[in-house]
């Protein structure tokens, strides 16, 4: 417990300053949360959800952190030009963990619809923000969720109202800027009420190249016949730590789509969570990598089916280059009362050199007696036919390596619903491919 305890001492030296800087609603379920986490401590590789990262040692270098919510001296809508093109997007800023609202973008939401601070969300609307908070994710059973519990102090906030379709897509930058080795601990609460529609697009970007570990905890709850896209991208460095755990729980005839992509980073722990308790909901998760160098991408995935009639497919795929790393564990869990589940769950991965490293495990549980589910996992390398065959007719290996690269890589994106955002994540998969990506300057969605 020797990494734990400067986090055990910290939470309990600085209480009353993080209770200070953020909203009774999040403060309520604080103690609660460290009480797990001091019990539990990092999850280590001999829990088997945790096995393909070693999480301790992320946490092992001393980072700052700005548990007082001093304000970043910058102005993140005049650093950033961060519209994807063709698309119509309102932009949002999150710094470190704290929502940007000093300046707030000139837009038209629907009717009802509110984008904002979560700290601030909490004091303007306590009781819908206290009926969902920290409800699905569970600080007693995910250590990192209880740590982000304990100390996360703001984030985002989105609410979509009965029956609002919200023609833009919110599009929502977060933003790590220090000037010294940073951690930063991010709250997202989403809730997409019955029959409301709405897409979110996550960006991750670093300013400055210093060492930063962020830990995101996304709650995104749908009601009956409601629909919410959720893409989340990510374009760091290599000195970057992120983890990030999504739940997302489903009611009657809901649809999700949530799509990952890793573009560049350092290392990357994603947990997806996604429960199934309303009768003939159905959900796209779908995930692309491409890591080389000294990279680590570890994707987890948990899709529960709780009620008949659902419907979940699940498509990641990895391109790995250099000595990057790489590990899928999926798992679909279908309960007695999940009668005609119709599940599918594919995972695809290009070990580009001898020394990447991919581990693949797709799992069935299932406890209903008619149902339809599928899993599969290839692992492989580039076809020496298909190469051979462009070299004749003049492209060389390079171009031939790249373009197949992009091919297989290219399902992933094809699947996404914003066809601006596919468009553009067409353009910057080929300029990763090509080398052009090798770190984040700025904001490479607008060059």
């Amino acid at each position: 417990m020797q990494i734990e305890q400067q986090y055990i001492d910290l939470y309990a030296q600085s209480q009353q300053i993080i209770f200070d800087h953020s909203a009774d609603v999040m403060n309520a379920v604080r103690d609660e949360a460290f009480k797990h986490f001091k019990a539990q401590g990092f999850p280590t590789r001999k829990m088997e959800r945790y096995k393909y990262t070693d999480i301790p040692s992320l946490f092992e270098p001393n980072y700052g952190l700005n548990l007082r919510g001093l304000e970043v001296p910058m102005n993140p809508y005049d650093t950033f030009r961060c519209d994807v093109p063709n698309i119509s997007s309102s932009l949002y800023f999150v710094v470190n963990d704290r929502f940007y609202s000093r300046v707030l973008p000139e837009t038209h939401l629907e009717s009802g619809l509110i984008v904002d601070s979560l700290s601030r969300a909490a004091q303007q609307y306590p009781e819908l923000v206290a009926s969902h908070y920290a409800r699905i994710a569970k600080a007693n059973e995910d250590a990192l969720t209880a740590f982000n519990t304990m100390l996360a102090q703001d984030g985002l906030f989105v609410y979509v109202p009965r029956g609002v379709r919200e023609s833009r897509t919110i599009q929502v930058v977060n933003i790590l800027r220090s000037n010294v080795d940073l951690m930063a601990n991010r709250r997202v609460l989403i809730i997409v009420e019955e029959n409301a529609d709405v897409n979110l697009l996550f960006c991750d970007h670093t300013t400055d190249n210093r060492k930063f570990l962020t830990t995101q905890v996304i709650e995104a709850y749908v009601s009956d016949g409601a629909h919410l896209e959720l893409n989340c991208m990510e374009e760091t460095h290599a000195h970057n730590v992120r983890i990030s755990n999504v739940y997302i729980e489903q009611q009657g005839k809901s649809k999700v789509s949530h799509n990952i992509i890793t573009l560049h980073n350092g290392v990357t722990r994603n947990k997806l969570d996604l429960v199934m308790k309303g009768e003939g909901a159905e959900c796209f998760c779908n995930g692309c990598v491409i890591a080389d160098k000294q990279q680590h991408v570890d994707n987890n995935t948990v899709i529960d089916h709780q009620a008949p009639h659902c419907e979940s497919n699940q498509l990641y795929k990895y391109v790995l280059d250099g000595y990057a790393k790489g590990a899928f564990a999926g798992l679909i869990l279908v309960r007695h009362e999940a009668q005609k589940t119709n599940s599918q769950e594919t995972n695809q991965n290009l070990c580009a050199s001898p020394t990447s490293h991919m581990f693949s495990q797709p799992m069935l549980e299932i406890y209903a007696d008619d149902v339809r589910c599928n899993h599969g996992s290839t692992i492989g390398q580039l076809n020496d036919a298909a190469l051979f065959y462009m070299q004749q007719r003049g492209i060389d290996r390079q171009e031939a390596k790249t373009l197949l690269e992009m091919a297989f890589i290219n399902e992933v994106i094809d699947k996404m619903e914003i066809e601006p955002l596919r468009n553009r994540l067409h353009h910057l998969v080929e300029k990763r491919f090509r080398g052009e990506l090798d770190k984040c300057e700025g904001c490479s969605l607008c060059k």
